[in-house]
């Protein structure tokens, strides 16, 4: 393929590459890993409220530097009855994210199942993010940011604690998948 910069209608330069990857979002029911990928989208995520059976697919393109990075989305049913669905979702995938509520410690504990899980079964190569979500209820903490960030830490994990209700580092996290993903040079030129 030949790059080719065409410019954006502000003037800047397109980019000129384009990563292309699946991420898949893993936690139980109730947890907000559709909030998380809804804000994301730049959604409001009490607006939608998804009903579907196993996973849910969505696509989102941001640019970072000179590279277009364009995930597709994954959204994975909480509830324990699709559990056995979940390799189906994670099969392939470059990227995770790992939910959990701070309000919950049984989230999280599951959390490190669902971690100890794609470490086992998934690529060797997969980018792993734990999002410790509803930051915003911080009053109702369970789960000790110092425990999730050395769990995370021991782990190799990306980690960043989240609210989807607030957008507080929704995309940040996102972003650091995508930077993740773009420096294992996953990318290819327009």
């Amino acid at each position: 393929m030949t790059s080719r910069s065409t410019a954006r209608p502000n003037g800047q330069p397109q980019a000129s590459k384009i990563c292309q990857f699946k991420l898949v979002l893993l936690g139980e029911s109730a947890v907000g890993k559709s909030s998380l990928v809804l804000r994301f989208l730049g959604m409001v995520a009490h607006t939608y409220n998804p009903s579907y059976l196993g996973a849910a697919f969505l696509t989102q393109s941001v640019c970072l530097d000179d590279t277009t990075v364009k995930f597709e989305i994954w959204d994975t049913a909480g509830q324990e009855r699709y559990h056995s669905l979940a390799p189906m979702y994670y099969r392939g995938a470059q990227a995770a994210i790992v939910v959990y509520d701070i309000t919950n410690q049984e989230t999280f504990a599951r959390a490190k199942t669902w971690v100890k899980e794609l470490q086992r079964q998934a690529s060797p190569s997969i980018v792993i993010a734990l999002a410790g979500n509803k930051a915003d209820l911080a009053n109702k903490r369970m789960v000790e940011y110092e425990e999730a960030q050395a769990y995370a830490d021991d782990n190799s994990l990306l980690f960043m604690e989240t609210s989807a209700k607030t957008a507080m580092n929704v995309n940040d996290l996102f972003l650091a998948i995508g930077k993740s993903q773009q420096n294992k040079s996953q990318c290819c030129s327009n």
